[in-house]
């Protein structure tokens, strides 16, 4: 078949083999530049790592900086629908197609596999495949490296059967406020409404930590921990102008308890000695699957973008990770850079006081006539399709798949 975008709504329901392998080889490209196996740590780099989440965005190019930055073996976990004879396959099982061929091609342990990350068969079935990726590797079955990068909209608890679903709404009251088109530079005006208790604690149940610390013990209890391993979950603050809908909203409510469960596995493992060190990692705003959702953030992004690329500061998935594992997590003294809160910020850029003071005066000035020379639209509707494995250079589109 020709394979064409399909958006509903700021979602695309489909995606591109080609595509999405070509974005997989250039972030695969970058790493190989930019991280050194000899590197700047000494001897601590990682040659076992375990990426939950590791399909699309930040979890993909957490695998692709371990891999084929590093050298290390990887198993990848995510949940994807495999293509068929009407429908494609969602982006990440190309990813994972893509990543697991070129670690073939140059002799790297792969192992990915597919399924609910949020049950306990899988958590077994994922401590076997660390044990046979390290009987492969030739290293020892102790995970360096553990990277919790899920992202569901819905959540199964293994113990009880009930299903669970986040939503993304402020608390309290109702927010509204301009939001962007960004597939057609239109604007329209949105409001939501408050979220309830159920709501609230439904979406921490998704999105929070609980199941972060759920694998950790799972891991320990398979007997994968060692002194020197290292654990990392993502999350996202942004500036005050996204605060109600996010920070404060029932999104900000599962990443405090993201950072609940941090605080939580140190006193646990940390402080027992069975790891090295659990951390938050900070991010800077990208286009994914997930944020080209939320009302206001087409708009941010777009502004932010426009103005970190007129800085020449711009940084995509591959290039956070990438100073993430070179400047904060395997530095040449072994310790990793925090803030007063213990977390990582790879958003140290994006939240500078020039950057923000720029993009606040931007998207105040933004309207229809002038979305295109006033914010970086076009590089955001890229970025997104280019998710799916469409508008990739190289790629021709009118060909059949």
């Amino acid at each position: 078949m020709v394979i064409k975008p399909m958006v509903r709504n700021n979602i695309c329901l489909n995606a591109h083999p080609a595509g999405c392998a070509k974005t997989v080889d250039r972030q695969i490209e970058y790493a190989r530049k930019n991280l050194k196996k000899d590197g700047n740590s000494p001897g601590n780099l990682p040659k076992l790592v375990l990426v939950v989440g590791c399909s699309n965005g930040y979890g993909l190019a957490s695998r692709i900086c371990a891999g084929f930055g590093y050298g290390a073996a990887t198993v990848g976990l995510s949940f994807e629908n495999e293509p068929s004879e009407k429908r494609t396959g969602t982006p990440g099982y190309y990813n994972n197609q893509a990543y697991d061929k070129e670690a073939a091609s140059v002799g790297l342990v792969s192992i990915t596999l597919n399924g609910d990350a949020f049950s306990n068969e899988m958590k077994a079935k994922t401590a076997d495949a660390v044990k046979q990726a390290a009987s492969r590797a030739g290293v020892p079955a102790k995970i360096d490296l553990f990277v919790y990068s899920l992202a569901s909209p819905v959540r199964t608890d293994p113990n009880d059967g009930v299903m669970y679903k986040s939503v993304i709404k402020p608390i309290g009251s109702a927010q509204g406020g301009k939001a962007l088109n960004f597939m057609d530079g239109t604007f329209n005006d949105f409001s939501i409404e408050p979220a309830s208790d159920d709501e609230i604690s439904n979406t921490v149940k998704v999105m929070g930590g609980e199941d972060w610390e759920l694998w950790m013990d799972s891991l320990d209890k398979a007997g994968l921990l060692a002194s020197n391993t290292r654990t990392v979950a993502y999350t996202y603050i942004g500036p005050e102008l996204s605060w109600a809908i996010y920070k404060n909203g029932t999104i900000g409510k599962a990443k405090e308890d993201l950072e609940r469960a941090c605080r939580e596995i140190n006193k646990k493992f940390s402080d027992a000695k069975k790891i090295n060190g659990a951390w938050v990692s900070v991010n800077k705003a990208l286009v994914t699957r997930a944020s080209a959702v939320i009302p206001i953030i087409p708009l941010y992004i777009s502004s932010l973008f426009k103005v970190m690329k007129d800085m020449k500061i711009h940084e995509g998935c591959i290039e956070q990770l990438v100073r993430l594992y070179r400047d904060r997590l395997y530095t040449a003294d072994g310790k990793v850079p925090v803030d007063s809160e213990n977390r990582i910020r790879i958003d140290d850029w994006e939240m500078r006081d020039d950057v923000q003071k720029a993009v606040s005066q931007k998207m105040k000035i933004v309207t229809p006539e002038n979305v295109y020379k006033e914010t970086d639209i076009a590089g955001v509707k890229h970025d997104f399709l280019e998710v799916h494995g469409f508008d990739v250079e190289g790629i021709d589109y009118d060909a059949e798949v």
